[in-house]
């Protein structure tokens, strides 16, 4: 009878425990209607390719029951696909006070973004489990959020091609020529040995070149001595014997208009005595302690005369009087004539022509006001031919960059390729800001945004030109908008160019950062200076829907659809205009 009476009492215990077990559940499932749910951002938002948010939940008090489990699923469902999110799991034991104290937690969200998801709702759906028998019971699907604002997505990428100076002077350069004639004691008269002496020679056959002059400038000195300093116009006088003979050789070589075009410069140097001290620093007939003395008295306190009275008393005044004052009797003649050069013109069609008869600076010159990208580079290696520098290198690679930016595909990739072979050789040869920053250009273009990043650090931190600097600090920025450290890339681009796709990516990076005010102005300004730049009035419309100025945003909306058609699907279902979707000033606008 024992045995027969617990097989009778077995099967009712169970069918007990099941429904239970059934009826904690099922309260579960019905508490579940009152559990509060928060998440932040709403609407979810892209930033960085990847889409953060947290959520909150907090469970009505005593829904929790012993050995069970409360799990809250969710999802992230976007047309007919959806990406299942983190789990979250409440037990009792958890919260031993869940019967007095709303349960609460909140977790943090993470997953990428795929183009489509732009339109979603993030959904939910809780589970009572009985992790003991595995039977549970699922509430009904909720959604708590939608989804996604994809402002950020709007940076445009910018490139800069940075070129290394191609060292070619296209300014007027001038060619000094330079003559020293001497003259007797106490006289200004050019004496015929003068002229007739190598340098006279030299100096007359120069001016019969006809060379296009601009200046001619005459020293005229005197040495320090009585017979010399007693005529005050003695430095003067052959200046001007020198000016005189200068204008008769002229005559001769039948200068006519040339020579109204040439300007004289006379400069008499009297009572100076800065013309012996450099004599005598350089004259070996004393010793040092001998030169010391003439220093002492030169540099010593006086008048000139009464200093010249003074070294006359030295021992060493006759020797230095024989050898070294005649050589302060002098008139120097500096003449700065024009260097010739190639025009622009001509150096251009060398370049395609002939570019063998040119330098490697001719021809990067050349190539640099070539506004053909083909010819370009085709000049650029013919100069490489020549002289493969650091500088031919860069720019080679820079020119081959700018087509890839153009181009797609295996193209694309084959350029970025050669181009990094080219940048890698010049810094070899000389590490340059130029093709540092190019290096981080081309890692910009392939993708590696991390890569290009510290590539272009590197390059702002090698002391470049102000155009590579300004190139470099908008790449920057862009790049750091992608990877979402908006910190930075406001920094950045607050640095940049006025280039507009670097205003328009500063102008974002303030709307991402809320700072709504300055981002309107920012992006005004952009479509003030370029009124083609119509992704500029989509984010002016963004900035003043964000400050609920809907004239504002009306009046950027309709520019930009006006200008791009393919905006008015953009902005039907772009979430940032969702509180004005609804009114018939927007609707006739997207009709």
């Amino acid at each position: 009878m024992k045995t027969q009476t617990a097989k009778s009492i077995f099967p009712v215990l169970l069918i007990g425990i099941l429904s239970f077990s059934g009826c904690a559940l099922s309260q579960m499932k019905k508490a579940a209607k009152n559990q509060e749910l928060t998440v932040t951002p709403t609407p979810l938002e892209v930033h960085a390719d990847t889409v953060r948010f947290e959520m909150s939940a907090n469970l009505p008090l005593k829904m929790l029951k012993p050995k069970k489990v409360y799990q809250l699923n969710s999802f992230y469902r976007y047309g007919t696909n959806e990406r299942a999110l983190k789990k979250i799991e409440f037990k009792a034991t958890d919260y031993p006070n869940s019967d007095t104290e709303q349960p609460k937690v909140t977790e943090s969200f993470v997953f990428p973004y795929r183009k489509g998801m732009e339109r979603g709702n993030v959904e939910i759906q809780g589970r009572a489990i009985n992790p003991k028998s595995g039977n549970y019971l699922e509430t009904d699907r909720l959604a708590i959020a939608e989804g996604l604002i994809t402002t950020s997505k709007l940076v445009q990428p910018s490139y800069y091609a940075s070129y290394a100076n191609h060292g070619y002077n296209d300014q007027e350069e001038l060619i000094p020529t330079n003559v020293e004639f001497f003259f007797d004691q106490g006289k200004s008269v050019f004496r015929a040995t003068e002229q007739s002496s190598d340098r006279g020679a030299k100096f007359a056959a120069f001016i019969a070149e006809k060379n296009v002059t601009r200046t001619v400038t005459i020293i005229g000195s005197h040495s320090p001595e009585g017979k010399e300093t007693i005529n005050s116009e003695l430095a003067q006088e052959r200046a001007a014997a020198i000016e005189a003979w200068y204008r008769e050789q002229m005559d001769k070589y039948d200068y006519q208009g040339l020579a109204s075009n040439i300007r004289f410069i006379i400069k008499p140097v009297v009572q100076d005595w800065s013309g012996l001290k450099a004599m005598l620093a350089s004259y070996d007939g004393i010793s040092s302690s001998q030169k010391s003395e003439w220093n002492s008295i030169i540099n010593g306190s006086g008048s000139f005369e009464q200093k010249e009275k003074e070294l006359q008393k030295l021992s060493t005044y006759k020797q230095v009087f024989k050898e070294v004052y005649p050589m302060l009797r002098t008139a120097k003649t500096e003449v700065l004539t024009v260097k010739p050069k190639k025009s622009k013109a001509e150096i251009a069609s060398m370049a395609l022509n002939s570019p063998n008869s040119l330098s490697v600076e001719e021809l990067a010159y050349a190539a640099a006001n070539n506004p053909s990208l083909e010819e370009k580079k085709s000049i650029y290696e013919a100069a490489a031919k020549k002289n493969d520098t650091w500088i031919i290198h860069n720019n080679l690679g820079a020119v081959t960059m700018e087509m890839a930016m153009s181009a797609s595909g295996r193209s694309q990739r084959n350029m970025l390729t050669t181009a990094t072979n080219h940048f890698n050789i010049s810094n070899q040869k000389n590490a340059n800001a130029e093709a540092q920053a190019n290096l981080g250009m081309v890692l910009a273009m392939q993708g590696n945004l991390w890569g290009a990043h510290a590539a272009l650090t590197k390059a702002a931190g090698m002391n470049p030109g102000n155009d590579v600097r300004q190139g470099v600090n908008g790449a920057k920025g862009a790049v750091e908008i992608m990877v979402g450290r908006y910190d930075l890339a406001i920094a950045s681009l607050n640095r940049a160019s006025s280039r507009s796709v670097d205003q328009f990516n500063k102008g974002l990076v303030q709307l991402l950062r809320k700072d709504f005010r300055n981002a309107q102005s920012t992006l005004e300004s952009v479509i003030s200076k370029d009124r083609g730049y119509v992704l500029a009035h989509y984010a002016a419309a963004i900035a003043a829907a964000r400050q609920d100025n809907e004239n504002k945003l009306i009046e950027h909306l309709r520019n930009a659809v006006n200008a791009d058609a393919s905006l008015k699907t953009k902005a039907l279902t772009d979430l940032e205009f969702r509180a004005y979707s609804g009114t018939d000033v927007f609707i006739n606008l997207m009709k």
